[in-house]
């Protein structure tokens, strides 16, 4: 079979694969028409991968796939197929580790070659046109990659196989099981504690990412084992990045990175998952110190989602672009005389609390962040600036706006849904909380056959689900009943662990795999253990199936928990810094907390106690004075008694003595 000869992108749901279509490349998105057609035609397939946010995707694009020479050559020599990595993260993941197997740095836009039933065999990330920064150019790349498909088949189908089966082993393979051991998680802590760059936060060196997954382990750590210097390692980090120019001191929201050791130029590109992480490790910051900062940080980012990125029915978009008007970071910086123009005679105070800096190797526009001292006093004096902030957003949105993709991502919606119901609740923001309950009403709704989507734009869906989306959502359930107290959540949440169950299982029911067993088209079944920006798909899932055992107090649930946790150990011991994300959720599993209040609804007591105390190890259910309660909610399936309020904490099946005055409970909840 072969397909059209033109670019077959123009009906796709992805925007990223949309930008494309106008390509003179004959692009096909990831299909088995496509796979089928490389047959056919004897040819090798080039598979480029990027998204919609990426500033280099957008480079390559210009120079080589928008440009009629190169276009020939990749339409006479290849089957050029275009996979966006947020719709297909299950084909990304295989080929980014194809790319690190061959001893390659990876990134986007990954450019990789394939045997035509898909094995890769060569590849890297971006080519330029011409050869420069010590890169070949794109067309001698092709050139050469066709000479040794003709010439060298033999060798390549080999080294294809062998690194396929490398790659198989890697994300697909089965490793022991072992005990869970709380030392794991000390260990690990211990490790990253000693990357970790204490002048500037982060880990030490450029670039410098959040690592959310790393600071959930130092978290973790410091929650169980009480070291400080591991909280302290998260607060500094929190403190330097949002005063860093990785945040957006006009508009609210993080950056996904930054360029240098100083969290100082983005790359601008904004993520939802980014920004769903940052909300929740503030919300636990300012719980844990007090500072009115990661308050503010929890506001302007979640004002920022609120206006930009909700779309229609209520979910989330998946980005917004690094660029506009073909310019990176073009929309987000300023000169002095722009500021000077749009504040007046404020911008000496605008300019007592913001620097603008241009550093070695900026090409754009000055860049706004703040020293320290700079973001401590514009906390004290935020009422003053924000009159300012509002002139400044006002001008900034009539710029041209960068790219927005408007896809919504099951998964990524999902962590976002959890960290505004748990800010919510501990802020005492019921928006916050109707604006969570709304976005998972939305995604749940575009259910089929009780299968969730991976991926929406308007009315196009992209089916089936991946496991990371169910454990995301079920998670979500779980944080929204918390908020509300609505059961409705929990028995959805045990709808989407049914799916999970049905489709992404493997055969000996210890773990899951990334993909459902109806997914035709992808030529490696993968586990999800690797942590990328946000924790595996396998961490989300034991996070997910710990808490809602702990919930239902379903002891077969608490057992298959402990069962996929410990067979996920087993694999993770192999490289616990890539799979710091099962790390995590197996901590969870050794000690899951669960914290069950009984209370007056119209004047309670305890709640807000526990409101104060976010803690990503618990699970809080809340009962009304009064209710005749008709589930089990301490261990062992007894019912707390409802006539009067009380707290009971309970680790794992042992509860402590019930508490009924609030400062007891509070602290209580923070040894």
């Amino acid at each position: 079979m072969t397909l059209p000869a033109q670019n077959l992108l123009a009906e796709e749901a992805s925007p990223y694969l949309q930008q494309h279509s106008g390509n003179p490349v004959h692009w096909r998105a990831w299909s088995p028409a496509s796979l089928e057609e490389a047959k056919a035609l004897d040819r090798p397939i080039l598979l480029s991968v990027g998204y919609a946010a990426c500033h280099w995707c957008h480079v390559m694009a210009h120079e080589s796939f928008e440009n009629d020479d190169v276009a020939a050559v990749m339409n006479r020599l290849f089957v050029n197929i275009k996979v966006d990595r947020e719709e297909r993260p299950d084909i990304d993941q295989i080929y980014m580790a194809a790319l690190s197997a061959m001893g390659e740095q990876g990134g986007w836009p990954l450019t990789m070659f394939l045997t035509p039933d898909g094995k890769p065999f060569w590849g890297g990330t971006y080519f330029p046109r011409e050869p420069r920064y010590g890169r070949p150019g794109f067309i001698q790349v092709m050139q050469a990659v066709d000479k040794a498909w003709r010439e060298k088949r033999a060798s390549l189908n080999q080294s294809a196989d062998g690194l396929t089966m490398h790659v198989e082993a890697r994300l697909a393979g089965s490793h022991a099981r072992t005990m869970l051991d709380r030392a794991t998680l000390a260990e690990l802590a211990k490790g990253i504690d000693g990357m970790v760059d204490r002048d500037l936060g982060g880990l030490r060196g450029a670039p410098k990412f959040p690592n959310a997954p790393f600071m959930q382990t130092l978290w973790l750590s410091w929650l169980r084992d009480g070291d400080a210097s591991h909280r302290d390692d998260v607060l500094n980090s929190l403190e330097q990045m949002l005063s860093g120019g990785i945040y957006d001191h006009i508009g609210g929201g993080l950056s996904r990175y930054s360029t240098d050791a100083e969290w100082l130029v983005p790359h601008f590109e904004k993520m939802l998952y980014d920004n769903a992480q940052l909300i929740r490790f503030c919300n636990w910051a300012y719980a844990a110190s007090g500072n009115e900062l990661f308050r503010v940080r929890i506001e302007e980012t979640i004002d920022w989602l609120l206006r930009e990125m909700r779309i229609e029915g209520g979910a989330f978009a998946a980005s917004l672009d690094a660029d506009s008007d073909g310019e990176e970071g073009l929309f987000y910086t300023w000169t002095r005389e722009e500021i000077q123009t749009a504040v007046g005679d404020d911008s000496s105070l605008f300019f007592k609390h913001f620097t603008l800096s241009s550093p070695h190797g900026w090409e754009g526009k000055p860049i706004v962040h703040q020293t320290r001292s700079q973001q401590a006093q514009s906390v004290i004096d935020r009422e003053e600036l924000s009159p300012l902030k509002a002139k400044l957003l006002a001008i900034r949105e009539q710029r041209v706006r960068p790219g927005l993709d408007a896809k919504t991502l099951t998964d990524w919606n999902g962590q976002l849904i959890a960290a505004l119901a748990e800010a919510g609740r501990s802020l005492a923001r019921a928006d916050w909380v109707e604006a969570a309950a709304k976005a998972f009403a939305h995604i749940s709704s575009a259910s089929r056959d009780g299968r969730l989507p991976h991926s929406m734009l308007g009315a196009r869906t992209l089916f089936p689900a991946l496991s990371s989306d169910y454990a995301a959502m079920t998670n979500a359930a779980i944080s929204l009943f918390e908020a509300t107290g609505d059961w409705s959540y929990v028995d959805q949440a045990g709808q989407f662990v049914g799916q999970l169950d049905h489709w992404h299982a493997d055969s000996e029911k210890t773990g899951y795999y990334l993909t459902a067993s109806d997914s035709a088209d992808v030529p490696i079944r993968i586990r999800g253990d690797v942590d990328e920006a946000i924790p595996s798909a396998t961490g989300q899932i034991i996070e997910a199936l710990v808490r809602l055992a702990s919930v239902t107090g379903d002891l077969a649930l608490q057992e298959k928990a402990w069962q996929v946790a410990e067979h996920a150990a087993g694999r993770a011991a192999h490289q616990a810094y890539g799979q710091a994300g099962i790390v995590n959720a197996c901590a969870l599993a050794i000690e899951p907390l669960k914290l069950v209040i009984v209370d007056a609804p119209d004047d309670p007591k305890l709640v807000p106690a526990a409101n104060r105390s976010p803690d990503p190890r618990r699970v809080d259910i809340v009962v009304p004075i009064g209710t005749a309660a008709n589930r089990p909610l301490l261990p062992g399936g007894i019912l707390p008694p409802t006539d009067k309020a009380g707290a009971w904490i309970c680790t794992g099946q042992v509860c402590l003595p019930v508490v009924t005055d609030a400062e007891e409970l509070e602290k209580q909840l923070r040894q």
